[in-house]
């Protein structure tokens, strides 16, 4: 079973029992690993990101007419494309909310951390109260994939979940019997390199910060997107950034909350080579595009909205490790 299925559904999953330990586990430990994304179909989601974009998308499965397909990155990262592929098809709980809420039309409400402290995390977390779920593995198979756990009721403004790979899980880590596929399917037209970060936008931004810091996701710095008309925090979650943003004025962020509410608002990726990302964007969508300086340096930002229900955003290649800037007011 594809890992959408156990992800969506669980994020609906009933309750976890009390565990004592200390506090949240430090987040060097963890990282942001991917989204899940909606198009219109899933065709249309695949010709979006390949053909106007630039991205490799690798195949996926599809049962029951929810079809998923992959775009993988070279520091472990990716996005999980999904469409429907026939009428009436058949949604998990996590699924139709999903649908409900973007009104089946394209976008991303869901996102994933990665963790080597799955364990650690979820009794802190439950020690705090937090309504986890119980551990869910996959695939259905006598070798070790992944672990996971989400929430009864999500605690961020956009459902998240925590999970783990084993070692040796092909799909999505290092299989040293095929280093050289490995690495062509992480090898992007575009030239993107890496996830660096997901922006959540809401009415309350510091309400999502809150949360962070409580969940062991401190030292956030305020920071402001002119870019998309919007206000927020960057906070680090190891060598990537989770923005919590709120509208800031007219702009990009007020039409997406006007029009539909919390979600995925965008995400960021870096690039070998940005004049190259952006020459592909613009013959996609046959218009010119200004670079600007973003949290993360020179950047370009795809006009994905209608689309893709968020906005991607290429940058170069960071000079420095630290994932969110010292300020930006």
């Amino acid at each position: 079973m594809r890992l959408i299925l156990f992800v969506s559904a669980w994020l609906f999953c009933l309750g976890a029992a009390q565990a004592s330990t200390s506090t949240p586990a430090p987040s060097t430990t963890t990282r942001l690993d991917h989204i899940l994304l909606w198009g219109r179909s899933i065709d249309q989601v695949t010709s979006v990101m390949a053909v106007k974009l630039g991205f490799q998308v690798r195949p996926g499965r599809d049962p029951g007419g929810v079809a998923n397909r992959y775009i993988r990155f070279s520091d472990s990262s990716f996005i999980e494309l999904l469409g429907t592929t026939r009428p009436n098809p058949t949604f998990d709980p996590g699924m139709k909310e999903d649908q409900q809420a973007l009104k089946g039309g394209p976008g991303s409400r869901s996102f994933g951390f990665r963790t080597s402290s799955l364990d650690d995390i979820h009794r802190s977390l439950q020690v705090l109260h937090y309504a986890v779920t119980p551990f869910f593995s996959g695939p259905d198979s006598s070798k070790p994939g992944w672990r996971l756990f989400a929430f009864d009721h999500a605690p961020l403004s956009s459902n998240t979940f925590f999970i783990d790979y084993a070692a040796d899980y092909a799909p999505d880590q290092f299989d040293p019997s095929n280093a050289d596929d490995h690495r062509v399917t992480r090898e992007h037209p575009n030239g993107v390199r890496e996830l660096t970060s997901i922006w959540l936008v809401s009415g309350d931004a510091e309400a999502d910060r809150q949360q962070l810091e409580k969940m062991g996701f401190g030292h956030a710095v305020p920071v402001k997107l002119p870019a998309v008309g919007a206000k927020g925090f960057c906070v680090p979650v190891g060598p990537t950034a989770l923005l919590t943003l709120q509208p800031d004025g007219a702009g990009l962020a007020q039409q997406v909350m006007a029009s539909g509410g919390p979600r995925i608002l965008g995400v960021s990726f870096a690039v070998n080579d940005l004049e190259r990302a952006q020459r592909w964007v613009e013959r996609g969508y046959e218009r010119k595009l200004a670079t600007y300086r973003g949290l993360s340096g020179e950047s370009v930002l795809a006009p994905t909205q209608d689309d893709l229900g968020l906005s991607i955003e290429f940058h170069a290649m960071p000079s420095s490790s630290t994932p969110c800037p010292a300020t930006s007011l």
